[in-house]
């Protein structure tokens, strides 16, 4: 049956993937990975024998009509990314958007995503939050840093090593140093660490230790007071201009 599946993997901890998980794999006739050496360590560790072909940010526009095709045919397809589930800051959402497009069946398993353990151990409240990913490196940087120190909502992002000394400054330089912020890096491996604390200590933290490991910074929202004064400001700029 012709059904294309998203399946999580294990953000670091390979017994993290479910029962389905495993199962849909086994049975699937072809798993798209985006690192196939990757994908060929987990379905190695889990005795899973399947082809598997690459499926990444580089290619997915060139392969995308051909996977539609076969998917048309009837062929089931899995697929799974380097850690955590498809398409969140990872490929997958173009396959599918086409296959809802072509009326083809997708079914997302659920599983493994770095930023959930993050922000549920950070402390920071978290009824609302808003997820932003990877900040962009250089291009629209500061005017989306200027709209997020407003943001009432805890915060959550996806950083690399070698940016997140000069993230956290950029963070105290929009959000002021005192935010309180949690850093987790390493999530469910064994060196896993959760800094906690301001935006300047966490900050301080990683600049005298050095950084390794994949990484999720949790931000507490602006407070209320910041956005009514932030407000005022606004309406008194718009009075004047009239």
């Amino acid at each position: 049956m012709a059904r294309l599946y998203l399946i999580p993997s294990p953000i670091g901890n390979l017994g993290d993937i479910t029962y389905r998980a495993v199962k849909v794999l086994e049975t699937v006739e072809l798993v798209l990975a985006e690192d196939t050496r990757t994908s060929g360590v987990l379905l190695k560790h889990y005795g899973i024998s399947k082809p598997v072909t690459p499926y990444h940010q580089h290619n997915e526009h060139k392969v995308l009509q051909h996977l539609v095709q076969q998917l048309r045919e009837g062929r089931s397809m899995a697929l799974v990314t380097d850690a955590g589930t498809p398409g969140v800051s990872d490929p997958g959402f173009l396959l599918v958007r086409e296959c809802i497009r072509e009326g083809i069946d997708v079914e997302c398993l659920p599983g493994a995503t770095a930023f959930v353990p993050a922000l549920v151990n950070s402390g920071i409240p978290m009824n609302r939050f808003a997820f932003e990913g990877f900040l962009p490196p250089k291009k629209g940087r500061h005017t989306l840093l200027t709209q997020l120190s407003t943001e009432p909502r805890t915060m959550v992002f996806y950083e690399s090593p070698h940016r997140l000394v000069k993230t956290l400054e950029d963070f105290m330089q929009y959000f002021g140093e005192a935010r309180q912020c949690c850093v987790s890096r390493e999530l469910t491996k064994m060196f896993e660490e959760n800094k906690r604390g301001s935006l300047v200590e966490v900050r301080d933290h990683f600049q005298t230790k050095g950084v390794k490991g994949e990484i999720v910074i949790i931000v507490e929202g602006a407070p209320e007071k910041a956005n009514s004064r932030i407000n005022r400001e606004s309406r008194q700029d718009e009075e004047e201009e009239e």
